[in-house]
């Protein structure tokens, strides 16, 4: 299906693995020019051979995206090497999951930071650039928690319910520009981390039979690819996309009790 990204430029943050690299691949397969920004520069340039096969030699950026000039940065490398930006994801962030007794105010204040705060920075440097192109586009990458917190789930479900926030009011604001802003709701996929998780949890199973084991309560009674879920969020970055803004996609296999 052509997607209409043919010569759009993207900036993916936390780009280099998991659902970040997976996107990535997708939109570079699809004809955009893809730049990747994430900590680890090790990763970056694995993320970059890999990359460079799907499509045109992605832009590799080292950022932090809970420090506020990572940010800027970012957006001005892509900006600078491409003279234009046309699609932000916000995908930068990791899992924690504890009580409202167990979490730190280190913990608290990092989380916020990376996942929230980085959105917040990352958008606002990319805002004035996306109005130039007149039909840009921002996903903001969340969790199913943030809609339906369980126990135990804090920092993330709270900073992701702030994700979904920020994706509604940017909607709004946006929206005259000719600027699309969504959010994804990831559930349960296989990534480098949950693989981790899996190792550790049940070795001695295939990972097909660990993905119907804790997956079977799920309506598609398995765990997701993470190819599937870059499969939606390059449709919601694309003019495909072009009537969706403010909404938030669930990406879970049917697992949350809310739309």
């Amino acid at each position: 299906m052509n997607l209409g990204l043919q010569g759009k430029v993207a900036l993916i943050t936390g780009g280099s693995e998991g659902l970040g690299l997976a996107t990535a691949i997708q939109l570079a397969e699809e004809g955009a020019q893809v730049a990747i920004a994430a900590r680890t520069r090790e990763k970056l340039e694995r993320a970059g051979q890999i990359l460079s096969q799907a499509g045109k030699p992605p832009l590799l950026i080292t950022a932090d995206v809970s420090v506020p000039a990572d940010c800027e940065r970012a957006v001005a490398k892509v900006v600078e090497r491409f003279d234009r930006l046309d699609i932000l994801i916000n995908n930068a962030g990791s899992a924690a999951a504890a009580t409202i007794e167990q979490v730190t105010e280190e913990e608290w204040e990092a989380d916020i930071a990376l996942k929230l705060q980085g959105a917040i920075r990352c958008s606002r440097a990319a805002a004035a650039h996306l109005k130039a192109v007149g039909d840009g586009a921002i996903i903001n990458i969340l969790g199913t928690g943030g809609k339906t917190p369980g126990a135990g789930s804090l920092p993330s479900s709270v900073t992701r319910a702030g994700g979904l926030a920020l994706t509604k009011a940017m909607s709004k604001d946006l929206g005259r520009y000719g600027i699309r802003v969504n959010a994804a709701c990831i559930g349960t996929l296989r990534t480098p981390q949950f693989e981790r998780f899996w190792q550790s949890d049940s070795p001695e199973l295939t990972w097909e039979e660990y993905s119907r084991e804790k997956g079977k309560t799920f309506p598609l009674a398995r765990i997701g690819d993470a190819d599937e879920a870059a499969r939606v969020i390059t449709f919601l970055a694309s003019p495909a996309a072009s009537y969706v803004t403010g909404t938030a996609v669930n990406i879970d296999g049917g697992a949350s009790p809310v739309w």
